[in-house]
């Protein structure tokens, strides 16, 4: 009986768990968007709105919601009207605008930076999934290259070096950035999504690779017995 209500509980907590964290994200969007715009937005109307039910923190709720709904139309807006000639020329001006404020320059300056690097117009971040030797030796770790080791990186440890992002499970967000020998780097056939699996769901999740592909890869070796 304890083991029946064991495995309950835990299928229990893995239907319940995404749809609770969804519902927390929802929720937090609203309370950091929507509700400093609902200030904004509603603040002049306060003495039409100001009700016995908007006055209400169900209310409330509703109006931070509809604040967020027209924040995302506002972003939306801005998406498409930067593909146009005059929306292009207004983000010039804006960037040139902030260019001249000391302290917002440089903060402007490094988040754009972040974003245009993951930006999806440019190339993947990630360019393949591989395999290293991770925390030590005869471990085995899946990571993603991002690259050659470039700059003064590059300059002082001479030779091929290579740059390769190693996540965290089953938080991916968050990990460590790995320079390695190109020979310490073994190229896997996964994709980067099908690797991505992989690390979330423990190892549980993981794209078979027919025997043929295995032979004509040609790549990265074998692991050692």
């Amino acid at each position: 009986m304890f083991k029946s209500f064991r495995n309950a509980l835990f299928t229990g907590i893995f239907v319940v768990l995404p749809i609770t964290v969804t519902v927390f994200l929802l929720l937090w969007l609203v309370r950091t968007v929507g509700a400093p715009v609902a200030d904004l937005i509603f603040y002049p109307l306060r003495g039409y709105i100001d009700s016995e039910f908007w006055g209400t923190p169900f209310g409330v709720g509703i109006l931070n919601f509809i604040s967020t709904i027209v924040v995302m139309i506002f972003i939306t807006a801005i998406g498409y009207g930067s593909s146009f000639f005059l929306g292009r020329a207004a983000i010039a001006f804006f960037e040139r605008l902030v260019s001249g404020i000391p302290l917002a320059s440089s903060i402007y300056k490094t988040v754009k930076q972040i974003v245009d690097t993951f930006s999806r117009k440019k190339k993947n971040v990630f360019q393949k999934a591989v395999l290293i030797e991770f925390p030590r030796a005869g471990v085995y770790t899946v990571g993603f290259l991002t690259g050659e080791a470039g700059g003064e990186v590059g300059d002082r440890l001479g030779g091929e070096w290579l740059n390769v992002f190693v996540p965290t499970t089953p938080n991916p967000t968050s990990g460590f950035l790995m320079v390695l020998r190109r020979e310490d780097v073994r190229d896997l056939d996964m994709g980067v999504a099908d690797a991505m699996k992989y690390i979330v769901s423990f190892g549980a999740v993981y794209r078979q690779t027919a025997p043929a592909e295995n032979a004509a890869e040609g790549r990265g070796g074998e692991l050692p017995n």
